[in-house]
């Protein structure tokens, strides 16, 4: 009769912990393959126009898990160039007058931003034209700390890879401005049936005004708010240069 073999067991022991090292190496591995992948998808669309955004693909989903199988989503590519000087201008004046400037942050007014909050004064937040750009292009809503590390790291992207005139060709195509209306031809078509092109500083001052949050504030019917904060952004407009503004991001 042969004795038991006290190694044996320790023998059999030993897939696991090559398979647990392995997974340690697909672990280590994974936030160098994200970054690699990441920075080629940013690079390409520098050159090549996106046919969606994360948000309108997340929309359309929306609309079909709530029955709503009608539901289509308005959305129309136009180069910068092919847009109203006025629009680009009203979104620098509303949105982020730091938007030549700076590197995609504008640390002054999240700080601002975080303060007002600690107040629980109901102000608007922080983000740049850069870091709505990747939120929208690539992410989804929400304030997870996961979802702003995935914001930076995107906003770092395309600041360094794009150059300013694309970030704001690319938000002015992606930018919400009714439910499931996207982009400036698609709402210049639907609220002033006119091509994005033609804009005036009033309309594009009253499409600025309504974001971030366009579902509750509306173009075709402007409130007291909207009426108000777009005459505040035609002033602003004036104030930052006009058309001539737009030299500072060629």
């Amino acid at each position: 009769m042969q004795g038991l073999n006290p190694a044996a067991p320790a023998a059999a022991a030993a897939p696991p912990p090559r398979r647990a090292r392995r997974w340690l190496r697909w672990l280590i591995a994974l936030p160098f393959l994200f970054a690699l992948a990441s920075t080629l998808q940013v690079a390409t669309l520098r050159f090549l126009d996106p046919p969606f955004s994360a948000f309108m693909l997340i929309r359309q989903f929306e609309a079909w898990g709530e029955g709503d199988f009608g539901f289509r989503l308005a959305h129309d590519w136009r180069d910068l160039d092919e847009i109203s000087a006025d629009l680009p201008v009203a979104l620098v004046a509303s949105e982020d007058q730091k938007f030549a400037d700076h590197y995609g942050f504008d640390l002054a007014a999240i700080e601002k931003a975080r303060k007002n909050n600690e107040r629980g004064r109901k102000v608007r937040g922080g983000s740049t034209i850069s870091q709505q750009t990747a939120k929208n292009l690539f992410l989804w809503g929400g304030r997870s700390w996961a979802r702003k590390g995935l914001e930076a790291w995107y906003t770092l992207l395309i600041e360094t890879l794009w150059p300013k005139h694309r970030i704001m060709e690319v938000y002015a195509n992606i930018a919400e401005f009714g439910d499931g209306v996207y982009g400036a031809q698609a709402a210049a078509r639907t609220y002033f049936g006119k091509d994005a092109s033609r804009l005036g500083p009033g309309e594009a001052a009253r499409m600025a005004a309504v974001l971030p949050n366009p579902k509750r504030y509306s173009i075709a019917k402007p409130g007291p708010y909207v009426q108000r904060r777009a005459a505040a952004i035609q002033r602003q407009m004036r104030n930052i240069g006009g058309d001539g503004y737009l030299k500072q991001i060629e």
